[in-house]
């Protein structure tokens, strides 16, 4: 009458292992997506593994106010806090979207102390894309 609990928590504490060894990470992407409505900032290491995120609505901003350049401030603060906990020293900035949070999540990350190896905007641009609906008629 053997049980397979004891499989199952030697495999949680796998998890929780495997989770401390991705610890140390000195280089690494800040992703930062700037819509009209939100804020989304993303770290992640070279290869493209997240290590940590926040928004502006997890930041605490609700409704209008997370389009605002303060709450974009205030989300790549929150994101970058847990990566130089980490160990982060250089990093490569890559910047997507219209919004008003990119300048606001640029000055805040480079506050941070983390240097950057470059900021690239990467916002998707159409080479005259999809054909436009059809014009209204009221």
């Amino acid at each position: 009458m053997a049980k397979p609990i004891p499989r199952i928590s030697s495999r949680r504490n796998g998890r929780i292992g495997s989770r401390k060894n991705g610890r140390r990470i000195p280089k690494g992407v800040i992703h930062v997506q700037a819509s009209f409505h939100n804020t989304i900032v993303t770290v992640t290491d070279v290869r493209g593994r997240v290590v940590s995120w926040a928004s502006a609505g997890t930041s605490g901003f609700k409704g209008t106010r997370r389009g605002t350049p303060y709450a974009a401030q205030a989300a790549a603060e929150n994101a970058i806090r847990t990566v130089i906990d980490q160990g982060m020293q250089r990093a490569e900035v890559m910047i997507k979207g219209p919004g008003l949070g990119r300048d606001a999540a640029l000055r805040a990350i480079r506050r941070s102390g983390i240097l950057l190896s470059f900021v690239r905007d990467v916002t998707p641009m159409p080479h005259n894309g999809c054909r436009p609906p059809k014009k209204r008629r009221v």
